[in-house]
């Protein structure tokens, strides 16, 4: 649906190290970093940008797509380790649908991350 998304950061490696764990559980790593920016993706495909910028933003709520729920669960204890905070454990969402398993993470700029699998 999407090309990229870009999301303005105030703390840039916090952001990475939070980033860079919980999506590397959902097959995504750190494609490039400067000191201004940083591109996660899978290949030479870049679908998250994240960039410095010291401004107050609103937070977002951004949800990846997993392969299974045990990506899921991975994704959530690798973002916990990575200093993200809980905002809701691995499970299902039955009010979402049937088969609606997620698991949401604070980012360090308080954006709701999610990964779900819906199989």
């Amino acid at each position: 649906m999407y090309d990229h998304l870009g999301l303005r950061v105030k703390d840039l490696e916090a952001s990475v190290r939070f980033y860079a764990a919980a999506l590397k559980e959902l097959g995504h790593e750190l494609v490039t970093h400067d000191k201004s920016s940083a591109g996660l993706g899978s290949g030479s495909s870049t679908g998250l940008w994240l960039s410095a910028d010291e401004a107050t933003h609103t937070p977002l709520h951004l949800a990846f797509s997993a392969r299974s729920r045990s990506a899921v669960d991975a994704f959530y204890r690798a973002g916990l380790k990575a200093q993200g905070r809980d905002n809701g454990a691995p499970g299902l969402r039955e009010d979402y649908s049937p088969t609606y398993y997620a698991a949401f993470l604070l980012d360090p700029d308080g954006n709701n991350v999610e990964a779900v699998c819906q199989k």
